[in-house]
Order: structure tokens, then sequence, then C-alpha cells
């Protein structure tokens, strides 16, 4: 409303300035005049003009008031349509903000719910397996504690290492080929842990090869904790303690197990554990030393199964060269039968042809008694007929 009016006031002025231009036109002088007249002109079209412009001015007011009057009376009722539609608003609102309040609470209450028992349950199932891995570390904790007992016994070490190989050897070869607390030495109180039997001479007494588990476990824990430690100087010290007493082990097993012709020219020190084995291989020519003096084979439970799997197959070509030995007589046997059997079927074929002769002989001795019988037959009838009855004879015995 308010740029319509300032149109119209624009407009008036516009008007008003034409009207102006238009007056001061009309009354400029032809020839040009003075400056005192045209202003005199210029003052009179003011003045001529300027109850029309206090008209329009007077008229612009009123227009001004009564546009007011109408914007006051439009504003209020806008005003106040419009706060009753805010408050119609503001309830409609206020309902639906309670309705999704309501619903919103509802639902965050279920979902609480529903999810709060989910984590408490889950939450408990968690628990209880964390009890029971608590337990099972108890369980474990309780063993290794065990174990760690058994292995600061030298006897049960000992028995560990044995049960050990006992099982290797039960894996890899059948009972027959190897035997437990052997007496290997006649005569001797000294047994070895596990011998394998292998073939021996003519007089088939086996030869024996010793096995011995032994387990230096402190010198290997002292090692070990030297190298997790960093100190050089304590492993280097440890390193040298370990590699004596497998020095001393296997110097043992050399006096007491190696004894040919009864055992083979080497015995094997059965090592239990990999660790322990790659140990002893790490230090320089100790292997080779007790192999070449000593003559004892260090083993772990990779070489010692490598080893069992070898003479495994060595005892299989064995047995398999004395089943061909045992074929082999077999067949000779059959040779000699056979000829038996052969020289038998002669004697027989011998007896046949002479049984067959007999035959051959009594069918012609039958045949020539059977021709004298006939002869005997027709002889007394030829003399008491003569020629004539003998030819009426001759009919019947033709036709005998």
């Amino acid at each position: 409303m308010e740029i319509l009016v300032v149109v119209l006031v624009v407009i008036d002025l516009l008007l008003a300035a034409v009207t102006l231009g238009v007056v001061l036109r009309e009354r400029r002088p032809g020839g040009g005049t003075g400056s005192d007249a045209s202003g005199a002109g210029v003052r009179e079209a003011v003045d001529a003009l300027r109850p029309d412009l206090y008209a329009q001015q007077s008229a612009i007011g009123e227009r001004l008031a009564q546009s007011a009057g109408l914007m006051d009376q439009r504003l209020q009722s806008l005003t106040e349509s419009l706060g009753l539609e805010l408050a119609r608003l503001r309830q409609d609102n206020a309902q639906q903000l309670d309705r999704m309040r309501a619903t919103v609470d509802e639902r965050l209450h279920s979902t609480l719910e529903h999810r709060l028992g989910e984590s408490f349950r889950t939450v408990s199932e968690r628990l209880e397996q964390v009890q029971q891995g608590l337990g099972e570390m108890h369980s474990l904790a309780a063993d290794v504690g065990g174990l760690k007992r058994v292995l600061t016994n030298v006897k049960n070490r000992g028995g560990l290492g044995e049960l050990q190989l006992e099982r290797q050897l039960a894996d890899c070869l059948t009972p027959d080929q190897y035997a437990t607390e052997v007496v290997i030495r006649p005569g001797s109180a000294e047994r070895v842990e596990f011998a394998l039997r292998l073939p021996g001479g003519d007089d088939h007494r086996p030869v024996w090869l010793p096995i011995d588990s032994k387990f230096p476990q402190e010198d290997y824990e002292r090692l070990l904790a030297a190298q997790e430690a960093g100190d050089q100087a304590a492993a280097d010290r440890a390193g040298r303690e370990l590699e004596r007493a497998v020095r001393v082990q296997a110097r043992r097993i050399s006096e007491k197990y190696v004894v040919p012709p009864y055992s083979t020219d080497f015995a094997i020190m059965y090592l239990p554990t990999e660790g322990l084995f790659a140990e002893v291989l790490r230090r320089p020519g100790l292997v080779s030393d007790l192999q070449s003096s000593l003559r004892v084979l260090v083993s772990g439970p990779t070489t010692l199964m490598a080893l069992l799997n070898s003479l495994q197959m060595g005892f299989r070509t064995l047995a398999i060269e004395q089943r061909t030995a045992e074929v082999w007589e077999v067949l000779a046997q059959a040779k000699t039968e056979f000829a038996r059997y052969g020289q038998v079927w002669e004697r027989l074929a011998r007896q046949l042809q002479t049984a067959q002769n007999t035959v051959e002989e009594v069918g012609r001795r039958t045949r020539a008694v059977q021709r004298r019988l006939r002869d005997v037959e027709a002889g007394p009838d030829d003399a008491l007929t003569g020629p004539e009855a003998g030819t009426a004879s001759s009919g019947p015995s033709a036709r005998d």
C-alpha cells in the first residue's frame, strides 16, 4: 500500500513539473526578453500552480491518512487472524508433539528394555564363559605346575622321555622288532631302555641297536633364560654346560650299551624335544665328535621318526628276502616231488604195459583153446558120417 501512495505522489509531481514547463514555454517571448521578465513569469506560474499543489498535497495527505487507516485495519485483522492461526497451529503442534513424545517414549522404553535384556543376557553369558575360562586356566595352571614338578624330578623327567620314545617306536615298528629293558652285555646288570632287534648271523641271535633317552633340562633352561635376558656371557656359559652334560651322557651310553657283536657298533641318544635337539646341533662339532669318538648318534623326535621309517623299510626288504628263500626252497621240494611223481608214472606205465601184454597173451591163448575145442567138437561127426555128414554139418558150424 505504501508503495502505491509513493507512486501516486511521484506521478503528481511529474504532472506538476510538466505543467510548469508548458506554462513557461508559452509565456517565453519570441524575440528573447531579459531575465526580469522571465523571473516574473516564473513566479507568476508558481503562484498560479501553488493552490493546485496545495490541493494535491491535501488530497495526497487525505489519501495517505485513509490508506494508513485501511492499512491499520487490515493489519489488525491480519494480526488477529494470524494470532488465531498461530494459536491453532501451536495447539495442533503441541498435540502432535505430545503424541510423538508418547510414541517415542513407548518405543524407546520397549527398545531399551529389549536391548538392556539382551545386553544383560549377553553379559551374563560372557561372564559365565569368562568364569569357565578362569576355571580352565586354574586347572591348566595346576596341570602346568604338576608338569613342572614332574620335570624338576630327574627320574620323572626320564620317564617322560621314555614314554615319548616308546610311543614313537610303537607307531613305526611292530612289537617283535624292538624290546624294552634289554641286557646287551652278557652277565651285565646294565639294561638299556629300548633296543631294536636286527637280524644276526648264522646262529640266529639278534643284534641289538641301543636307544637311550636323555633330557638335560636344567642346563637347557638356563641357556634359554640367558638368551631371553640378552646376557651373552651367561648364554655362552650355559651352552658349555649343556655341551658337557650331553658329552657325559653320550659317554655313559657308549660304555654301557655299545658292545659288538651283541650290539651294533653305534647307539642312539634320544633327545625328547626339538628345541633341545636344535640347540645341540648348534654347538660346533659336537654331533660329529660324538659320532666319531663315542659312536653315539644324537637324534630328536623328527630325525628318529625318519630313522625308524628307514629301518622299517629294511625290515620289510629282509622279510621279502626271507620269503623269497622260503619260496625257492618250496619250489625245490616241489621239483623233487614232481620228479618222483614222474618216476611213479613211469612205473605205472610199465606195469600197465605188462598187464596189457598179459591180457593180449590171455586173449591169444583163449582163441587158441577155442579153436582146439571147435576142432574137437567137429571131429566125431566127421568120423561117423563121412564126407556128407561133414558137408551137412558145415552149415551149422558156419552159423555158429
